[in-house]
């Protein structure tokens, strides 16, 4: 904190930040910090953009936080991708013929000799 910012406006900000952590964490303690680091970022990162104050209001943050885990939930659930991306090029071409995913499984790599 230097002369030119309220100390007051920092311990709301600090305030804001823990109170945040706390509601996105369930009782939030060091442990949570270590380990869900990148989330603790994004939190940060949507009070604090470009060392200016942006957002104090919790529910707009907690809101915005919950938009970014249900398309992290989305994302989690691109395993299932490749069936997808099968379906959709035999919807976009149904006269020809590709493999089935079944068999694209069973496919060896060629074996290369130690040296």
């Amino acid at each position: 904190v230097d002369s030119s910012e309220s100390e007051l406006g920092i311990l709301d900000l600090i305030q804001v930040l823990v109170e945040t952590l706390d509601r996105c964490f369930e009782n939030v303690c060091e442990l949570d910090l270590i380990f869900h680091m990148d989330k603790v970022h994004y939190i940060l990162q949507e009070i604090v953009m470009g060392g200016m104050v942006v957002e104090t209001n919790q529910t707009e943050i907690l809101t915005h936080i919950e938009a970014q885990q249900q398309i992290e939930k989305k994302e989690a659930g691109m395993g299932g991708a490749p069936a997808r991306a099968l379906s959709a090029a035999k919807s976009m071409a149904p006269n020809v013929n590709l493999p089935k995913l079944a068999d694209l499984q069973n496919i060896s790599l060629p074996s290369f000799k130690k040296l």
